[in-house]
């Protein structure tokens, strides 16, 4: 059963998915996972963990899906952000690099009867 990555809440169930979906890249490709861990630049034990389902590092994530040609992908999963038109005309032109500090809820206001 496959699923949809986006509808995945389950950690587990989402590093299953990406393991199964690796794996059946790297066998239309006819590798075997010493192969795809050769041309990744990563361990056979690394390929294998992460086809299992396991968590592997961001770098060696990166270089099998590069070793695979799975890398443009990303480029759909992760879109760069622009700025929106209010926002560069709020901004005068330069784009924004801080997200506005909001004030915690949690936190009573101030009153002159406080000690």
């Amino acid at each position: 059963m496959s699923l949809s990555l986006q509808n995945t809440t389950n950690d587990d169930a989402l590093l299953a998915e990406i393991g199964q979906r690796i794996q059946r890249q790297r066998l239309s490709l006819e590798w075997t996972q010493a192969e795809l861990a050769d041309h990744a630049g990563v361990s056979r034990s690394t390929v294998e963990r992460l086809e299992r389902g396991n968590s592997v590092t961001l770098s060696g994530f990166m270089r099998i899906l590069r070793a695979l040609e799975l890398l443009p992908g990303f480029d759909q999963a992760l879109p760069r952000p622009g700025p929106s038109p209010m926002e560069m005309l709020r901004n005068e032109g330069v784009p924004r690099r801080r997200a506005p500090r909001r004030k915690d809820p949690s936190s009573t206001a101030w009153t002159w009867d406080d000690p």
